[in-house]
């Protein structure tokens, strides 16, 4: 798959709660020409998710109400192709980031990282 060649295409969704982040990870996109869509929670998230099939879903794993075996479950059964899914969260939450691994993520960073590297790999991601 090639990266959208406009920004009214949609790379990717964003699960999270956190406005300020949200509009970080929403603007390194734009600046990339890539667009994100952020989804507050995760009704939502699947709403577009069930629209149009985005390539890569990011998501907070310390969004509230964020029940991930659930939402890969519904990823399997709702999008093809199964788009891919990159999960950060707290490094002091080892507990959460094993349990996003073991579910499919990939990769799962913790939110320190995934900051450092989402200028340079978004694009990737969302290819």
């Amino acid at each position: 798959m090639s990266v959208p060649s406009t920004p009214s295409e949609v790379a990717g969704l964003l699960l999270s709660d956190d406005m300020i982040f949200t509009s970080r990870v929403t603007g390194t996109a734009r600046d990339l020409g890539l667009t994100i869509k952020p989804a507050r929670s995760v009704d939502i998230l699947e709403q577009l998710a069930a629209q149009q099939t985005p390539r890569c879903i990011i998501v907070d794993l310390g969004n509230s109400g964020l029940k991930l075996g659930e939402l890969m479950a519904f990823l399997h059964t709702t999008c093809s192709p199964v788009p891919r899914v990159v999960a950060y969260g707290s490094h002091v939450d080892a507990e959460s980031l094993r349990l996003a691994r073991e579910a499919g993520c990939d990769p799962v960073l913790p939110r320190s990282k995934f900051v450092e590297e989402l200028p340079r790999a978004l694009r990737g991601w969302a290819s």
